[in-house]
């Protein structure tokens, strides 16, 4: 399906992407980057999307390749905080219809167990916390709204969160992409950046099978 290649083609070389946004403009390019961002955050369907390797990329293109870094922080933040903020009011009002249809097909019951246990366990933290594993991203805001966390204190976090999350990744790529090693093995990196974040989800999948095979 041509979806879920340019998907894959995404994940896999987000530099490329970037290049060819930056090469239509700058309006199309910061507009991309903030479309990615938002909609991995802040639509629930969209677990997959690469943020953290994206955000990398877009800050090695802010070294003197095209990005502004000081227009392209604040287009990351606005998307990393609007976009969790916009999962969280989805949690709140269709939540429960979402999770009854079974049509985010993402959402397997190990990560709906995982996400509901990473909120249990750390609370108010979690929404700050869970900005740095994929899909647990994704899920926590949903199901915080779902499950009646005060807008007030998911707004605290969510900030918090957002504002972390985004200028770690994008800074990373600033001050590190332009060394000779890394432009050589860039498309390796991105695919170690990914690897790296989806560890603790595949952990946590591990986890949850070998209680049930106990129980």
């Amino acid at each position: 399906m041509p979806v879920i290649q340019f998907f894959s083609d995404l994940m896999r070389d987000p530099r490329g992407f970037i290049a060819a946004a930056i090469a239509m403009g700058p309006l199309v390019a910061y507009g991309f980057v903030f479309l990615v961002v938002f909609i991995e955050t802040g639509v629930v369907f969209f677990p997959f999307l690469p943020g953290d390797s994206l955000l990398f990329a877009s800050g090695f293109f802010a070294n003197g390749g095209g990005f502004n870094i000081m227009l392209l922080l604040p287009v990351v933040w606005l998307a990393a905080i609007g976009g969790d903020q916009c999962n969280f009011m989805i949690g709140q009002h269709f939540g429960q219809r979402i999770v009854a249809s079974g049509k985010v097909k993402a959402m397997t019951p190990e990560r709906i167990k995982m996400s509901e246990e990473f909120l249990e366990k750390w609370g108010k933290p979690a929404i700050f916390l869970g900005r740095f594993f994929p899909f647990i991203r994704t899920f926590v805001p949903f199901f915080a709204g779902m499950g009646g966390m005060h807008w007030r204190d998911f707004v605290v976090f969510n900030a918090l969160g957002g504002l972390t999350w985004s200028s770690l990744f994008v800074l990373l790529g600033y001050f590190f992409g332009g060394i000779p090693f890394v432009q050589e093995h860039f498309e390796l990196l991105v695919l170690g950046i990914i690897g790296v974040s989806v560890i603790p989800s595949v952990v946590g999948v591990v986890r949850s099978g070998l209680k049930k095979r106990k129980k």
